[in-house]
């Protein structure tokens, strides 16, 4: 039991080299994973402060400062953050075009190469570096 789980282990007949470059493409998409994430970080904080445009629009008005309100509706309120595009559509064009292909690719290359098995290269680091009958090294969860 002081093994890898099985879905963790290699399959045979697949290289040390699959491993390593299945590797390289699982940790390439984790990045783009967390770029996604900052690009919804950019929407939401983008959208929000366009929200904020509101008060501050409506609290320009009430100072008696009009014309200042006027200019920050129509200059900024809603405008696009690049031509033609709100957030949203960037968000859309980004998993459209990017994020799925990248992520349909790389299940498929894991399902091909290594028999749909993930994070080998991480799983075969960590027998390499645990400590065998130390308890806080147990090679997988309890159970």
């Amino acid at each position: 039991m002081d093994r890898p789980d099985p879905a963790h282990r290699r399959p045979a007949g697949v290289s040390d080299l699959t491993v390593e470059a299945l590797g390289a493409l699982s940790k390439a998409l984790e990045t783009t994973e967390r770029a996604r994430g900052a690009l919804y970080d950019f929407h939401q904080l983008t959208g929000g402060a366009d929200l904020e445009l509101d008060r501050a629009v409506k609290l320009l008005r009430e100072a008696g400062h009009g014309a200042a309100a006027d200019e920050v509706e129509r200059e900024v309120l809603g405008r696009n953050v690049i031509p033609g595009h709100w957030t949203f559509q960037i968000v859309e064009a980004y998993n459209r075009t990017y994020y799925r292909p990248f992520a349909e690719l790389e299940r498929r290359l894991v399902d091909e190469l290594a028999a749909g098995r993930d994070h080998l290269f991480e799983a075969e680091m960590k027998e390499s570096r645990r400590t065998r009958g130390h308890p806080d090294h147990t090679a997988r969860p309890p159970g």
